[in-house]
């Protein structure tokens, strides 16, 4: 069986009367890619901060790549990489000279360090940029060396703390090129905050949903969908009777069933399947329009919310 790289046990953090996280158990497997989401202040950066050894629980247990959180936090730093939300390096250095000094805090000696960063520079798409200064770059340009320092000391388990907010869509795309490439060669684990549903939708093995200091929710991303939401077949009809007779025709093959005037909406576990039977079943009813809606980890969140995830990150 796949060894535990994160397992966390009733973890709880509390400022004052505040309890950011309350009893957190977690489990992250080696190889996984697992997306934590939750709105502002639902505990994700805090969780992430106790597992990464930058705050002390206020009670419970975790251990990290093999070491005590608690009784052995430098054994943790030595084998795990962390992307903060932001950016790590000086901007008065150069982007080759920030590598290096990260090599040599993690006891590379200083040639050791050179060919580190030798490999990492065009692994990430920076060698052109090595004799810049930080504080020239791009928003890109520096979230790529932001990660490449946090495989400086290559490291099994990677934690990303909202890598790629505030990118542009071209740079968000070519930083998770090369963070993907970097997993598939080395089967890195990845530990992953997001505030971008596609990412977390189509790059992680599991989802896990965070609210109000409790993970809500534990799967993948398409049983998620499938077990809180589903998809919903959509049909206007040309009449309000003919959006009660399809209401009638669609049967046990849904749930949540709807008719607002001529529009007939249902819920079911294939629409593709479900669409063309249902038509096929009233020939009699005229259709204006029909489509499948296929549900999306925003609607996962709102059902087991309450709320928009992408509503409350914009409040």
């Amino acid at each position: 069986m796949t060894r535990s790289l994160i397992e966390a046990r009733g973890l709880t953090r509390s400022f004052g009367p505040v309890h950011a996280v309350q009893g957190l158990d977690l489990d992250v497997h080696a190889g996984e890619l697992v997306a934590f989401l939750g709105p502002n202040g639902a505990g994700k950066s805090t969780s992430l901060r106790m597992l990464t050894t930058l705050l002390a629980p206020t009670s419970g247990s975790a251990t990290v790549a093999g070491c005590d959180i608690a009784t052995d936090p430098a054994g943790v730093r030595r084998r795990i990489g962390y992307v903060g939300q932001g950016n790590g390096a000086g901007h008065q250095q150069r982007v080759v000279d920030e590598l290096v000094g990260q090599g040599r805090a993690y006891g590379l000696s200083r040639a050791a360090a050179r060919t580190r960063a030798a490999e990492l520079l065009p692994a990430l798409q920076l060698d052109a940029l090595a004799d810049r200064k930080v504080q020239t770059l791009s928003g890109g340009q520096r979230r790529r060396l932001d990660v490449a320092l946090g495989l400086v000391h290559r490291p099994e388990l990677l934690f990303l703390d909202e890598p790629s907010t505030g990118l542009d869509p071209q740079s968000r795309a070519n930083l998770w090129e090369h963070v993907l490439r970097l997993r598939a060669e080395r089967g890195m684990t990845i530990f992953l905050t997001t505030h971008y549903l596609e990412e977390a939708d189509t790059m992680a093995e599991r989802v896990l949903v965070m609210d109000a200091g409790r993970v809500v929710a534990d799967d993948t991303a398409d049983r998620l969908k499938s077990k809180h939401v589903g998809e919903r077949v959509v049909v206007r009809a040309g009449s309000a009777d003919g959006a009660a007779r399809l209401a009638a025709a669609v049967g046990t093959q849904a749930t949540d069933v709807t008719v607002t005037g001529t529009t007939m909406t249902a819920r079911v576990d294939d629409g593709p399947a479900t669409l063309p039977a249902l038509l096929r079943a009233v020939p009699e009813v005229a259709v204006a329009a029909a489509e499948v809606r296929r549900a999306t980890l925003d609607d996962v969140f709102l059902a087991l919310t309450g709320r928009s995830l992408r509503e409350t990150e914009a409040a």
